[in-house]
């Protein structure tokens, strides 16, 4: 922490939480950028088409569990430059194709390339039926930072555009309701948690759209049970991670309590598991096939390499996946994912029992 004699004139100090709606959203911000999220960082999407064939998949168990209506949804949340939207309408079948409205959320503008059949919003549409699916857009709703002062009280940190810090007022109000729910500090100085609660709202937001369907957030997550003691808050910049400053040159990222954020009826799985359940295991081709078939062994070689990436341990693979159902049976026999979804997806406390 510093205080404000040796920060230097660089701004005023305000809330993490305005500091990073400017540094990302604002005029100039980080998100705003030509180059768009691809030029600095590689999410799922970039990672693999493998990714967009799963969601593809997804939203047609989606279709069956809805009787196939005459208008499918597909909304992709926090869309880069529309790659989720564009590779799943690629993979769907034609039939599902042909029926479905692609919707890309983002604040940039749209991309001249994009394909004119995906709308391009700065928010989610109305009535949704079918799948709004949000890759890493709720790490970068800005949130509050609590940190604990020598007392052992959580207090709001403020910031400046250089990144240099300061303790503020106690948490209190709604705020401090949340930290005493969901990440409660013990009493020693120096420990830190991010205040989910926006998120929370934004999640709650993006399902109220939805009039049948699912809902899924797909993001850098802890739970309760294993809250990191000094917070997750970074930056990323041209592919490294870099100090978070909120001066609009680097994205600023938190990981999300995704069991906070979970409506009654959601459910948390990690994206292994939900990859796995959609037919992306990143099993090695038979060897026999590189002596048969050389060509057919090279590609499925190569997909199992991207498949073993998105469902690694230790990266990708360790992404948390909330599902909220909407209007839709999780027992139904064509649920969305392979078997029963309430057999695959871990019980998160409903909000109404706290």
């Amino acid at each position: 922490m510093t205080d404000d004699t040796t920060a230097g004139a660089t701004g005023d100090w305000s809330g993490w939480r305005a500091a990073t709606e400017a540094a990302l959203y604002g005029p100039d911000g980080f998100y705003r950028r030509p180059e768009g999220p691809a030029g600095h960082f590689r999410t799922s999407v970039h990672a693999s088409p493998l990714f967009a064939e799963a969601v593809a998949l997804l939203l047609c168990r989606i279709d069956e569990a809805l009787g196939r209506p005459a208008r499918l949804d597909f909304v992709d949340m926090a869309a880069g430059r529309g790659e989720l939207a564009t590779g799943v309408l690629a993979a769907l079948p034609a039939d599902v194709a042909a029926r479905t409205r692609a919707y890309a959320v983002e604040v940039a503008d749209r991309p001249e390339a994009l394909a004119h059949r995906v709308e391009w919003l700065t928010g989610p549409p109305k009535n949704i039926t079918g799948l709004l699916f949000a890759n890493e857009w709720l790490d970068n709703v800005p949130v509050e930072i609590a940190e604990t002062d020598a007392s052992g009280v959580p207090r709001q940190v403020l910031v400046r555009r250089d990144g240099r810090e300061r303790l503020g007022e106690p948490v209190a109000g709604a705020e401090a309701e949340w930290l005493d729910r969901w990440w409660p500090l013990p009493p020693e100085e120096g420990l830190r948690a991010e205040i989910g609660l926006p998120r929370d709202e934004a999640w709650a937001s993006a399902v109220a759209t939805l009039e049948r369907g699912l809902a899924v957030a797909v993001d850098y997550a802890h739970t309760a049970s294993a809250r990191p003691l000094f917070g997750t808050l970074t930056g990323f910049r041209e592919g490294r991670g870099t100090a978070p400053v909120p001066d609009g040159s680097c994205d600023l990222t938190a990981h999300v309590a995704l069991d906070a954020c979970a409506l009654p009826g959601g459910r948390v799985l990690t994206q292994r598991d939900a990859l796995r359940a959609l037919g992306i295991a990143g099993a090695r081709p038979p060897l026999t096939l590189a002596s048969t078939r050389p060509a057919e062994y090279v590609h499925a070689l190569a997909r199992a390499g991207e498949a073993a990436e998105l469902t690694a341990a230790g990266g990708l693979g360790d992404f948390g996946w909330l599902l909220q159902p909407v209007g839709l049976s999780v027992g139904i026999p064509d649920a969305p994912l392979d078997g029963p979804v309430a057999d695959l997806l871990v019980d998160v406390p409903d909000h109404e029992e706290q």
